[in-house]
């Protein structure tokens, strides 16, 4: 039998996610910390987050960096994870993600999407992830095929990239930042699932050109380069 890692704190951001939480809670690997960063929640969210036996962490700055980044910060695991709250992916994929940041086989460790049935990955959501998979390339040198949001890495150098965006730029520079550090960045295969719920960012059109833009600021940082402003609010 396979041992799961212990010590690692799992980041959710959430924004009225309760119909979903339950499901994603009950799929924390046992020994793991879920932590739920509830970003303005207004449909019981953080009730139900505790319900399940997660650690509530209120974010009040709207935005998906923000959320993430209020997390990280409220971690004390070595291993610190990301998973989305809509139970599009599976928590508990996480575990060979954990365990190769353990083994010193990768630094950051992120989930290459496969959509399951219909409805599960928009075509301007996928159009838009790859465009900006294509831009990082030309940026970075990277050879990554997704940007999702599932991730693992350690928790002291997670903070040492100094991520500053807190909207939706915050995942793709913390992509930018750990390769110009010179991080060894691998990718799994995981199912995604048609998630629960409307999404904020890349439900429409306009969310995901919104966050191309963000992301497309990201990408224009020069290697080393921090914003004198916090990018704010979604």
């Amino acid at each position: 039998m396979k041992t799961i890692p212990s010590d690692v704190d799992v980041v959710l951001p959430c924004l009225n996610e309760a119909e979903a939480l339950p499901w994603v809670l009950e799929r924390i690997p046992p020994g793991w910390r879920a932590l739920v960063v509830d970003n303005g929640s207004t449909d019981g969210s953080a009730q139900v987050a505790r319900a399940f036996g997660a650690t509530v962490v209120s974010e009040q700055r709207r935005g998906f960096g923000a959320a993430c980044h209020a997390g990280l910060t409220a971690a004390t695991a070595d291993v610190v994870c990301f998973c989305d709250c809509d139970a599009s992916l599976d928590p508990s994929l996480l575990v060979p993600f954990v365990r190769q940041v353990r083994e010193g086989e990768a630094d950051l460790v992120l989930g290459r999407r496969r959509p399951q049935g219909r409805g599960a990955w928009p075509a301007h959501a996928r159009a838009g992830n790859l465009a900006l998979a294509r831009m990082l390339r030309r940026r970075t040198g990277l050879r990554l095929r997704d940007l999702g949001p599932l991730r693992a890495a350690r928790r002291e150098p997670l903070l040492a990239l100094g991520l500053t965006d807190r909207r939706s730029g915050y995942p793709l520079q913390m992509v930018v930042r750990a390769a110009d550090a010179g991080w060894r960045i691998a990718e799994y295969d995981v199912p995604y699932l048609p998630r629960t719920g409307a999404s904020k960012v890349t439900g429409t059109w306009r969310g995901t050109w919104h966050a191309v833009r963000d992301m497309s600021r990201v990408l224009a940082e020069a290697p080393g380069e921090t914003p004198a402003v916090e990018r704010d609010a979604r």
